[in-house]
């Protein structure tokens, strides 16, 4: 692959062409990733006559890195269509700014210029909405890898944003609901692929031609008569401060944000030298459009009635951009990097640090909720103290079917997940068969005491080893690998079929190994597996099924 070490005003121009090129072809599918209602049209489109703006203005146009940016952005301003196309203009303003004075640029002041990027589309929502393009931007902007070319730095962009992007529907309710990704997010992906495309020399001369003409038909009985204005009007503007109307040099722009917020919604708004683009949504344009007027004149006006903008989604898949919601999850609670890794070669999707002595809290599990795209979360936690956090959780999200299944040991929940039959459609069925293995697996645990204690079959000294299962006390040794074969005993190895031990962080691995010899010889007929769980507090976990 070839190496970019300088980016210089003609490639970047090619790059920005190749972004559009990219973005027609992949428009249709963005389009159809919208959900109702559609406060902007075709998100595809819209953002494809925003920056097709852009190049056009870079025609014949000749000059610095910093000129084009420049040119480019300032041409995306006028031509910013819908809330996805304003807040593409304003990424590719700050990264204008960000490239400010610069003739060719490296890996490390792209990057720079990417982070200004970032900062100027958070700053045109008022609220910022995560799960969104800007949300896709920023994730991919800060995982890149800046430590080489320019050729590395976008192949790890892409593949951040590609994995922000597909996390979307689990910051959106409303892209779960529909099974999709976010469009705006999907349309940036698709724009920083074609510019990759050109960075490596692959560039094609395909006309840039958006879906929708600049008066597309009005569907009439979308709006009869007897209909009700419910979802108001998608207002757009560009306004010119006018001298003779405020003091440029002093006008604060926030008077004109702080008033939109206050009486419309998905506000849009940015100031450019003494340009105000505002994209709004309201009952009452006339008032907005009559209050702008105080400030300077108009150069640009639309208003849609939303409800004419609303179009159903042609449900056609692509596995780059949908991402629907697979059918089981599973959360469990681990510590130990051993144990983490066994539960994740299961197929566990998230492993909450935690267990005895730091046990985790609600909000974890609502966090590792989050991760997951998925109809049903199945939830181990593997300990009785911890269940009461799991449940309260449970009742907390929204987003997926939550079900705590009974799993009170380490033992349980490995076991349990392992029999998970995700090709069942029925959870009922594969939760009842999931308990049943549950109920029949019994572990036991090697643990430091830390006073006396009195049991029925054992007493415990402060500083032995001590063997437990539940709340039963069933040997005690100063020796560790004495107190483990005892508790062996006493769960009753001998009538077991399968063994699985994990070795704690404190347990020498030739120390564990000389317990499962010894363990072999005494029960031949016992299939024995060793583990390095790296667990803290236990210094054997022992799992009979």
């Amino acid at each position: 692959m070839q190496k970019t070490n300088e980016l210089d005003s003609l490639t970047f121009a090619a790059m920005l062409r190749q972004g559009a090129v990219q973005l027609g072809r992949d428009k249709k599918v963005i389009n159809d990733l919208n959900v109702f209602p559609i406060p902007d049209g075709d998100t595809g489109d819209n953002m494809l006559m925003t920056l097709k703006a852009g190049c056009d203005t870079l025609k014949n146009h000749l000059g610095t890195l910093s000129e084009l940016a420049s040119a480019a952005s300032s041409g995306m301003l006028l031509g910013a269509r819908g809330n996805s196309g304003v807040i593409l203009s304003r990424i590719f303003a700050g990264l204008a700014k960000g490239l400010q004075g610069v003739i060719e640029a490296d890996t490390e002041t792209f990057t720079k210029a990417m982070q200004s990027a970032v900062e100027e589309a958070y700053k045109s929502v008022p609220v910022p909405v995560e799960g969104t393009i800007i949300t896709v931007l920023r994730e991919g902007v800060a995982d890149a890898d800046a430590s080489s070319d320019l050729n590395h730095y976008f192949e790890t962009l892409l593949e951040a944003m590609q994995v922000s992007l597909d996390h979307t529907p689990e910051l959106l309710q409303v892209l779960k609901d529909a099974g999709v990704v976010d469009s705006g997010g999907a349309g940036l992906l698709s724009i920083f692929r074609g510019m990759n495309d050109a960075l490596n020399g692959q560039i094609s001369e395909e006309e840039i031609v958006p879906t929708t003409a600049s008066a597309p038909t009005v569907e009439l009985d979308k709006f009869t008569e007897n209909s009700t204005l419910e979802f108001g009007y998608c207002t757009e503007f560009l306004l010119r401060l006018m001298r003779s109307k405020v003091n440029l040099d002093t006008f604060d722009e926030n008077v004109i944000f702080d008033y939109l917020n206050r009486v419309g919604e998905s506000v849009v708004a940015f100031r450019e030298g003494s340009i105000i683009k505002v994209h709004v949504h309201t009952f009452t344009p006339g008032v907005i459009l009559n209050e702008m007027q105080k400030y300077g004149e108009f150069l640009t006006i639309k208003i849609e009635n939303m409800a004419l903008q609303h179009h159903q989604s042609t449900n056609q898949n692509n596995a780059s951009f949908k991402t629907p919601p697979k059918k089981y999850g599973v959360v469990t609670v681990a510590s130990g990097e051993g144990l983490i890794d066994a539960f994740r070669e299961f197929g566990v999707d998230e492993v909450i640090a935690g267990g005895q002595t730091m046990n985790p809290a609600t909000q974890d599990f609502l966090d590792a909720f989050a991760k997951i795209n998925a109809q049903h979360i199945l939830v181990f936690p593997n300990n009785k103290n911890i269940k009461m956090a799991a449940d309260q959780a449970a009742e907390l999200y929204k987003n997926a079917d939550i079900h705590v299944l009974p799993s009170s040991t380490i033992g349980e929940g490995y076991y349990g997940i392992g029999s998970i039959d995700r090709d069942n459609p029925n959870v009922d069925e594969v939760i009842a068969s999931v308990t049943e293995i549950m109920q029949s697996v019994v572990t036991g645990m090697v643990s430091t005491a830390i006073r006396d204690a009195e049991g029925e079959q054992v007493s415990v000294h402060t500083g032995d080893f001590v063997g437990y299962s539940g709340k039963q006390l069933l040997s005690d040794s100063p020796d560790r690998e004495t107190a483990a074969k005892a508790l062996v005993e006493r769960l009753g190895a001998a009538s077991r079929d399968v063994m699985l031990i994990f070795f704690g962080e404190q347990v020498p691995q030739n120390e564990a190994e000389k317990l499962i010899a010894d363990l072999q010889t005494q029960y031949k007929n016992l299939e024995i597996m060793l583990n390095n769980g790296a667990q803290p507090v236990y210094d054997y976990i022992i799992v009979c099924i």
